[in-house]
């Protein structure tokens, strides 16, 4: 395999999911212990992205979904997973034919690559991703998609890494400007208390929510509820 895409944020009901694709025709350039992103810890995954980002010899692609495409009823998650694996892997691609040239050899032959199935059936998420690429990189490409992809493959555990530094920086952004939002995640105690309160306090849902989710309409209407009562 020649490239690597996984995503992170796929689930929380904050902020946007990225996806990132790692290029490089060299296994051997990857850095020592390059691992699922969800198995190291913050420093660690910062130290691993700077380092590959640092290398001429690997090429990051990486693709962000905002909460308003994720809210807009014409498309799901699936859709929007297959997007942006495409997207990346067409900014990780972008003037490779060019580069590999260099030594006078023309490119030939299909790019392979190996995606952390977001869909259920991973064959079926491969070949949408395949569809999904094709108007945008004229090089053939064989993908392929299997789930836990990110554990059995460096180069998908590679992107993993710069897709979860990605989706980190994103949320340190929003927590910069609005306090502590926790993970954005439904579960996360804190990502709960931080939507209460700014429900409660606003009356509207944060710009960065994900207004169709579940977790979201239910402190809203929570809120409406309370101030309903409150009022009678």
């Amino acid at each position: 395999m020649q490239f690597g895409v996984d995503e992170a944020g796929k689930g929380p009901a904050l902020g946007s999911m990225f996806a990132a694709a790692v290029y490089l025709e060299e296994p051997a350039a990857l850095p020592d212990g390059i691992a699922d992103s969800k198995r190291l810890a913050p420093a660690r995954r910062d130290e691993l992205a700077a380092t590959l980002r640092a290398d001429d010899r690997i090429r990051v692609g990486v693709a962000e979904i905002t909460p308003a495409t994720i809210d807009d009823p014409e498309t799901d998650m699936n859709s929007l997973a297959v997007s942006a694996h495409a997207m990346a892997i067409a900014d990780a691609l972008e003037g490779v034919d060019d580069l590999e040239s260099i030594d006078g050899a023309t490119p030939t032959g299909p790019i392979e690559g190996l995606c952390d199935a977001c869909d259920t059936d991973a064959d079926r998420f491969a070949r949408r991703v395949t569809e999904a690429c094709s108007p945008e990189i004229d090089r053939p490409l064989e993908i392929d998609a299997r789930h836990g992809a990110d554990d059995d493959s460096a180069l998908v555990g590679a992107a993993s890494v710069i897709a979860k530094v990605e989706r980190d920086a994103h949320v340190a952004t929003i927590a910069e400007e609005y306090g502590e939002v926790g993970s954005g995640y439904p579960s996360d105690p804190t990502t709960r208390e931080f939507l209460e309160s700014y429900v409660a306090d606003r009356g509207e849902l944060p710009p960065f929510a994900r207004e169709s989710w579940s977790t979201c309409q239910d402190v809203l209407v929570a809120a409406q509820q309370t101030g309903l009562e409150r009022f009678g």
